[in-house]
Parts: structure tokens; sequence; C-alpha cells
């Protein structure tokens, strides 16, 4: 029997899945919210049951019933918050992007090494049941060797533009909505070496006032020389989602090829003559428990519990902050990429921060 662990969580507006997470699990206790607004944080105690809050990050920090912080908090923010929190001895969960600035990660490594806690990314998308499936699929070794992986989020967003600070020019798709595709990339494919990319503002994006691209398609090459494929469009309408999903996952391999679709709940394979869509309908109450779509708690459910069991015993949950921080910058390569129109390696974006 694993003993709850005690959660703090840090910033109310993104952070409503994990406390909904916390709530429902038998392995963790929310101890705490913490948020600036009071107002928020009020709202989300009564939501949720819970009567303890503050809006002094110091305060949740100083709790020794805190073994854990779920940090959800503006991604400039990020970096200066996981280093509180080891400093005061806590275990860390971050939402993606991990951090946002790059000449902060060997500061985040140190501080990481120096506590001995676990970090951990909330790289939530791993942990959805169509790409869990997908995985021990592919792990079985059923698809045999992979020969290459497209990845893709492209979704109908121009209602998330009614969020003030999404019209600033310090919002990018690349790093709120990109980072799903290129980390199921990382995932099967963790060599990436090298990447080619174009980037484009649609009208419809102009008209809601986006600054940067809402439209992206890149290519990856891995050391190996495998290739894949990532693709992301936020400002467009979606076709029926019997036809395709906003997000999926699809692998191709020497014995066969599978396809993992997010909001349908749904996994299809394909082995020689066997094929077989598989359905996780059932699931659906589980992981979208309010706001439609916009909200998933039960990926972040499995997450949590993830990182319990790995604490439990003795393990490094992943992604961990290496990981976290090598795919924030295949990001940026990503970027720069799209800014220069030619192939950007990893390795250069690395090797400038010190990070090889």
């Amino acid at each position: 029997m694993i003993k709850p662990l005690g959660l703090g969580v840090l910033g109310l507006g993104e952070g409503r899945s994990i406390i909904s997470a916390g709530v429902h699990s038998p392995l963790w206790q929310v101890v705490c919210l913490c948020d600036t607004n009071a107002a928020l944080a009020q709202e989300r105690c009564a939501e949720f049951g819970l009567n303890r809050y503050t809006t002094d990050y110091a305060e949740l920090l100083a709790d020794p019933a805190v073994d854990v912080v779920g940090i959800y908090t503006p991604d400039h923010l990020h970096a200066d918050h996981i280093i509180q929190a080891l400093h005061a001895g806590k275990h860390v969960i971050c939402t993606k992007p991990f951090i946002d600035d790059l000449s902060r990660a060997n500061e985040v490594l140190a501080a990481q090494q120096r506590s001995g806690k676990h970090v951990m990314v909330g790289q939530s998308t791993r942990f959805f049941a169509p790409f869990i499936r997908q995985r021990q699929h592919y792990e079985s070794g059923a698809l045999g060797e992979l020969v290459t992986i497209e990845a893709s989020y492209s979704a109908d967003h121009r209602w998330f533009l009614s969020k003030p600070w999404a019209k600033q020019p310090t919002f990018k798709w690349l790093y709120g909505g990109i980072s799903h595709p290129a980390d199921l990339i990382r995932w099967y494919l963790p060599d990436v070496c090298e990447v080619m990319g174009y980037a484009y503002l649609s009208s419809n994006g102009r008209a809601g006032g986006l600054v940067n691209p809402d439209t992206y398609h890149f290519v990856l090459k891995a050391a190996s020389g495998k290739i894949a494929r990532v693709t992301g469009v936020y400002s467009c309408p979606t076709v029926p989602e019997e036809r395709d999903s906003p997000m999926t996952c699809i692998l191709r391999c020497e014995r066969g090829a599978s396809q993992a679709d997010y909001h349908e709940l749904r996994y299809a394979w394909k082995i020689g003559e066997q094929a077989a869509i598989e359905s996780f309908e059932a699931q659906r109450a589980y992981y979208f428990r309010f706001g439609g779509v916009s909200h998933h708690a039960g990926e972040y459910q499995n997450y949590i519990e993830y990182f319990a069991r790995c604490l439990a015993r003795g393990e490094t949950p992943k992604p961990d902050a290496a990981e976290g921080i090598v795919t924030v910058a295949l990001l940026q390569t990503m970027e720069e990429s799209t800014i220069t129109g030619h192939p950007v390696k990893l390795e250069t974006v690395l090797n400038r921060h010190q990070l090889n």
C-alpha cells in the first residue's frame, strides 16, 4: 500500500485538471492550493471540496504536508518556480513546455541534482488511453521495427484567443501546441538531431489578433537516419472526427502500422491480414470531466499516479528534467528552422546553451 503523497498546486487556471486528478486519486491528498488571485483560489476550493489555499508561494513551500508541487503557472515563470520548490525540498511536476528559456536550463538541472528530488514534465498525451495502448503494442514487438512516425495536433482553437495573453507577442502555438506531437516523436525517436520546417500565420489567425504563426509543418531526422513528420494548425476548421482526429500519432513499422487518435478515444492497427479498431469510449467520463474536451483530467490522474508509483519503487519518473529540457531545445530548433528557412541541428542549440 502506497502512502498518499501531499500535493500543493501552484497556478489554478491551468491547474484545474491536476486538482481534479489529485482529489480523485487514492495515491494523493491535495493539501493546499496557491494562486495570486484569491477569488480563483476560493472558487477552486469550493469546486473540489477543499479548504486550504494561499496567495503566497513561500507559504505553500513551507508546508511540511506538501511532498510534491504541481506547477501550472505561465511558461516564463516555470524555471523560478521549479528552482524554489526544489530548494524547499519538494518533488516537482511541471506542465509543458517545461521552461521557456534555455539559458536557465543548467540552473534548473543543478537545483534538481542538489536537492535529490524528482522532477517530471507533465507531457499528458503519453498518458492518454489510445497512446498508452499504442506504446504497449509497439513495445510488444508485434509491429516490428519502427520505420517512420507522423504526429499532428491540428484544431480550431480560435476560441482560445478570448484569453488576453494569447494575443501577446510572447504567445507561440509552437510551444503551446506543437509541444504535444513533438514529444510523441521524441518518445519513439529520442535521437532526433535535425529539423526542417515552415510556419505561416493564417488570415484567420491575423483576424483573431495573433502575432505569431498558427500553421506549421516539419520534417525531423534522427541520428539513425529515420525520419518523422510533425504538423500543427490552430486557426482553421477541422474535418469531421469520423474522418480525422485533431491529435493523432501514426507509427509505420516493418510488419504493421498503428494510429492513436485523441478526442475520438480510438486506436487502429493492421498487421498482415489482421486489423482492428479499438475504442476507449467507455472511459470518456474519466478523461474529460469538465469543460468538454478543453480539460482532460484523466491524463493528469494517470501521470500523477505513475509519478507516485515511481517514487514508491525508487524509479525516476519520465519525462524527467533532462528530457524535458531537450524537448524544449527541439522546439527552439524547430522555430529557428522556420525563421532561417534552412535545416537546423539540435546539437547547435544545445551547444549554444552548454547542454551537451
